[in-house]
C-alpha cells in the first residue's frame, strides 16, 4: 500500500516544523484581514466613521504583519534544504496567499474614500460582497489546515465550495454595478463604488486562486 506523502514534505524536520508554523501564521493574518475589512464594511453602513477608520486601519497593519510574514517565508525557503519542487510549490502558495491580504487592503482604502451616506441598495450589495469574502476565506482556512493535516478529501472539497462562492461573487459585481448606476451617484462616490465592486470581486478571485492550488496539491500527494 502506498504510503500518504506529508504535504510539501513540510512535516517531519525542524526547518520545516517552522516554515510550517508561519505558514500558518500567515494564514491567520490573511483571515484578520478579512475579519477588520467586515468590521469596516458594517460600521459603515450604520454611519459610525471612528469605527469604520479604526478598522481600516486594523486591516493595514494586520496586511503589513501578513507581508513580514510572506518575507520571513521566502527568505526561509530560499535558504533551506527543502527540495526545489517542494520550495517552489511553497513560495507559490505564499505569494498566492498574501495577495488576498494585498487586495483586501485596497478594498478598505477605498472604503476609506467613501463618505457621506449612499442608497441602500449599494450598501447592501457591498455588505453581500464582503459577506462573500468572509464565507470564502474561512474555507479557505479550513481547507489549509485539512492540507496540514493530510485529509485532502475535505481539502478538495471545501476548495469546490470556494469555487462556488467565487461563482457567486461574480454575479454579485454584476449587481452591484447594476445598483450603482441606477442610483445616479455623484462622480466621485460613482467612481469610488465602482472600483469597490471591481476589489471585492477581486479578493474573491485571490482566494479561488489559492484554493485551485491547494486542490492541486492534494491532488499530487494522494
Amino acid at each position: 500500500m502506498k504510503e500518504a506523502r506529508n504535504i510539501l514534505g513540510w512535516l517531519g524536520m525542524a526547518e520545516e516544523q517552522s516554515i510550517l508554523q508561519d505558514a500558518k501564521k500567515h494564514v491567520e493574518e490573511t483571515y484578520k484581514t478579512v475579519a477588520f475589512f467586515a468590521e469596516a464594511v458594517k460600521s459603515f453602513i450604520s454611519g459610525d466613521s471612528k469605527a469604520k477608520a479604526e478598522a481600516i486601519e486594523n486591516v493595514r497593519q494586520s496586511e503589513h504583519h501578513a507581508d513580514i510574514l510572506r518575507s520571513k517565508m521566502i527568505d526561509q525557503l530560499s535558504e533551506g534544504m527543502l527540495l526545489p519542487p517542494d520550495r517552489e510549490d511553497l513560495m507559490h502558495f505564499v505569494k498566492t496567499l498574501d495577495k488576498i491580504a494585498d487586495w483586501t487592503n485596497g478594498a478598505a482604502r477605498l472604503l476609506g474614500f467613501i463618505e457621506g451616506e449612499i442608497p441602500e441598495s449599494v450598501s447592501n450589495n457591498i455588505f453581500s460582497g464582503t459577506s462573500l469574502i468572509v464565507n470564502s476565506v474561512s474555507k479557505l482556512r479550513e481547507s489549509i489546515v485539512a492540507l496540514t493535516q493530510n485529509d485532502l478529501k475535505s481539502a478538495i472539497s471545501l476548495s469546490a465550495e470556494i469555487d462556488e462562492l467565487e461563482h457567486q461573487a461574480d454575479d454579485q459585481k454584476k449587481i452591484m454595478i447594476e445598483s450603482i448606476i441606477r442610483a445616479k451617484l455623484e462622480p466621485v462616490s460613482l467612481l469610488l463604488t465602482y472600483q469597490l465592486a471591481e476589489y471585492l470581486e477581486g479578493v474573491t478571485d485571490k482566494i479561488e486562486d489559492c484554493a485551485d492550488f491547494i486542490k492541486v496539491l492534494a491532488i499530487k500527494s494522494k
